[in-house]
């Protein structure tokens, strides 16, 4: 229950801090207020509170649009811990128990409702907003829903239409990446009602950002090790592919005696969170990521964040290595440039805006693709179609087909394993160790899922499973596997890891299809402008913190300092072509 009589100090010991951050208390009396607000802030610079200090105050749930969906029940769980109603509705829960949850939400239990975007798809879970009272509607990473953006979604797209559904409640839209372009498509798209403006800044003093090229992997890798020679601390380093994560690993942790370990897409979500979870906790002292890693992470001691290869855009490049010096101590985001990493992020440009030819191949190979659901992941896809872009660009296309009304990807929580008993015994959970209580746990689970079937395979969701035993997914996930690895008469076959598609329409010729590819083209040219600024921020003498704020529409209010922060290093390399010499300061 609100209680109006308090002051926003009075509730920050909720939360465990003593004091607002620069910036925040303001925002906090704008939303009070009633205001639509627009919060530009960097990252770790405590946006989360400006949303959920306020739900506390008013009557109502705030309701969190976020797309990091592995991060959600963390995030929760910290609120739980802190004595905040708050809850989390997304594609890991089981059907009953989303329904559980929307009645909740409707009845008004929560604060604080954290979703991904994609669940206002749900007519169900549109009804339950309706029956809610929404006081505030809070959009994290709002740049998503932007198409001039670094990192476009097309369900953020829709959340305009969506807010007007449930009757255009107050909204805040927070991001720590947006250009002026982006900012007013974001005010645009949300129709916010004349939002009070807050931007925080985007200098970061205690950041020396350094850029060296070289030409070869050979010479980036000896780079990086004398680097890391250099620099203790914990640190992330990113890289643009999973391979490349592999060799850069394997290059620094045993040669340089470094506890390193390695995180993308690639991985299962289970072992993408143990090595989250050695990173935070220090068992680990160096990431290898893709990109995949360090949205919602916030480690305050991250010493120094390096690229091995260019991002994309500058946005990207600001955000990820904004990941270091969070403690506001001296740390060091290193860029190391060679010529070659753009054709990197062309592949990936190319594949993420497809021709209209490749759209075509994809929608031609699923329209006389036998079964429904269709269960290929994309590589498999791209394989069987003979496609000649990357694995992401058949989800582009996809999600292309999807906006045109021919098919549906569904939801990965849809998707069912299946487990068979080779053996007679009555009860295997008798061949595992009293201490092992979640193993034998989940061992009697499978055992009354399977019944009196033995030696076939049977169906079942890990998530209803798991729920059924009063389990976490991760921890029913962990349990299962170390009971097929050790138990050779239990075969598991893991839910389908891709995202299906069901076809909606097979009658339609391609021609007939409302694809717009002028759209597309657009945004092609609009990504390869922003990997020229990518690039031109690696090679020219211009200050780097300087190159950052200007991109970003932002004076510096200390050229002499952001001037200090642009060490740049040409280093000698054997390619004759390459201008080079030796250490200069901008």
């Amino acid at each position: 229950m609100a209680n109006v009589s308090l002051e926003p100090n009075d509730y920050l010991h909720r939360f465990g801090i003593s004091e607002f951050r620069p910036g925040q208390r303001d925002v906090v009396e704008a939303v009070l207020s009633g205001h639509d607000c627009l919060c530009i802030m960097p990252t770790g610079g405590g946006k989360s509170l400006c949303y959920q200090l306020p739900s506390l105050m008013r009557e109502g749930v705030t309701l969190v649009v976020s797309p990091l969906i592995a991060l959600m029940k963390d995030q929760v769980d910290t609120l739980v811990q802190r004595g905040i109603s708050a809850s989390f509705i997304n594609s890991t829960l089981d059907s009953a128990d989303q329904s559980m949850r929307l009645d909740q939400l409707a009845a008004g239990e929560f604060d604080l409702m954290y979703v991904a975007p994609e669940r206002f798809r749900s007519p169900r879970f549109q009804e339950a907003l309706v029956q809610a009272k929404v006081q505030l509607l809070a959009v994290d990473e709002a740049h998503c829903i932007s198409e001039w953006g670094h990192d476009f979604r097309h369900d953020y797209a829709k959340l305009g239409t969506f807010r007007k559904k449930i009757g255009s409640p107050q909204t805040i839209a927070l991001t720590a990446t947006a250009t002026d372009d982006v900012r007013k498509d974001v005010v645009v798209q949300l129709d916010l009602n004349e939002p009070k403006t807050f931007i925080a800044g985007f200098a970061r003093p205690n950041l020396q950002y350094a850029v060296q090229t070289h030409a070869s992997f050979r010479d980036k890798i000896e780079a990086l090790q004398s680097f890391l020679k250099e620099n203790e601390g914990c640190g992330v380093i990113y890289a643009s592919t999973r391979k490349g994560c592999e060799e850069i690993a394997e290059s620094v942790g045993m040669p340089l005696g470094r506890k390193v370990v390695v995180y993308h897409a690639g991985l299962a979500m289970d072992d993408r969170r143990k090595v989250q979870d050695a990173f935070m906790s220090g068992k680990a002292d160096i990431v290898v990521a893709t990109n995949a890693f360090g949205m919602g992470i916030d480690k305050p001691d991250v010493r120094f964040v390096v690229h091995y290869n260019i991002p994309g855009t500058l946005e990207a490049y600001y955000q990820e290595a904004g990941r270091a010096g969070r403690d506001g101590k001296p740390s060091q985001c290193l860029l190391l440039y060679s010529p070659s990493d753009r054709y990197i992020q062309e592949f990936f440009i190319d594949s993420a805006n497809p021709a209209p030819e490749t759209i075509h191949a994809v929608y031609e190979f699923l329209r006389y693709h036998e079964g429904d659901p269709i269960e290929l992941t994309q590589e498999e896809l791209k394989e069987e179609a003979n496609l000649s872009i990357g694995s992401d660009g058949v989800g582009t296309c996809e999600r292309v087909l999807e906006k045109c009304g021919v098919l549906e990807r569904l939801e990965p929580n849809r998707n069912m394993a299946a487990v068979r008993l080779s053996t007679d015994i009555p009860t295997i959970a008798d061949l595992i160790p009293p201490q092992a209580k979640n193993r034998r746990k989940v061992a009697k689970a499978i055992e009354s899922v399977v019944g009196p079937r033995r030696h076939e395979l049977v169906y079942f969701r890990p998530p209803d499973l798991a729920r059924m035993i009063g389990m976490d997914i991760v921890k029913f996930t962990r349990s299962l596997r170390e009971i097929t690895s050790k138990l050779e008469c239990v075969d598991y076959v893991p839910p389908f890891r891709g995202r299906a598609v069901r076809m909606i329409r097979r009658d339609l010729e391609f021609d007939q299809l409302d694809i717009d590819f002028t759209e597309i083209e657009a945004r092609r040219k609009l990504n390869f402008g922003k990997l020229d600024r990518v690039v031109k921020f690696a090679t020219t003498s211009q200050c780097r913190q300087q190159q950052v704020l200007d991109y970003f529409g932002e004076k510096s209010s200390d050229p002499r300092r952001a001037l200090r922060q642009s060490d740049e290093r040409y280093v000698h390399s054997w390619d004759p072509r390459m201008s080079v010499s030796g250490n200069r300061v901008a």
